[in-house]
């Protein structure tokens, strides 16, 4: 039986890629890292773990349809089956989703539909709020309103400054993340 093809979309410092990769029995092969920033951290992280990278800027593009159309392109010659979004700070658009429908996953830190979009650990930060957490769920065409598959509440202390609320979510992420998508993964197979 041939393994699940997928690839990771990351803008930042791949934390979230570095623990995907990191997970044994994923159930399936990271074959692509895709990077809409060329100065990220996480194209290193994946060059150094031997993933295939594809980098490019946006604004080299006529258009989102147009950069879309470039991946997925780049996709189906893999034979990529999942997309799991990592820090990647663009809204997926029709040329992506209707090819992937079902199978476009998202870590957002926050319990949605709270804080949804940019900053949600310091938006929650700065709202005062008893917890927060993280969430993954399948992507639509909306900013963090798809389907949630999994949810985990991290507790703020009264006491915690925004980098230890960061590290404590973060903490969940790399654990949180891989589970899901292992899971996921078997039992679509």
């Amino acid at each position: 039986m041939n393994r699940v093809k997928a690839a990771v979309f990351a803008s930042g410092t791949g934390s979230n890629f570095q623990a995907i990769m990191e997970k044994e029995n994923l159930g399936c092969d990271i074959t692509l890292l895709v990077c809409d920033q060329p100065e990220a951290k996480v194209i290193a992280k994946a060059e150094a773990l031997h993933v295939p990278t594809l980098v490019f800027e946006p604004k080299q593009y006529a258009s989102k349809a147009d950069f879309e159309t470039m991946i997925r392109d780049k996709l189906q010659e893999l034979d990529v089956q999942w997309i799991f979004l990592a820090g990647y700070m663009r809204l997926i658009g029709p040329t992506l989703l209707q090819e992937f429908e079902g199978r476009i996953i998202n870590i957002h830190p926050s319990l949605l539909p709270q804080f949804p979009g940019l900053d949600a650990i310091g938006q929650a930060f700065r709202a005062n709020v008893e917890q927060t957490g993280v969430t993954i769920h399948y992507v639509d065409a909306g900013m963090d309103t798809g389907p949630i598959i999994a949810q985990e509440k991290v507790p703020i202390s009264k006491t915690d400054t925004l980098e230890q609320l960061q590290q404590k979510i973060q903490q969940v992420e790399h654990r949180l993340y891989p589970e899901v998508i292992q899971s996921l993964v078997n039992n679509n197979q």
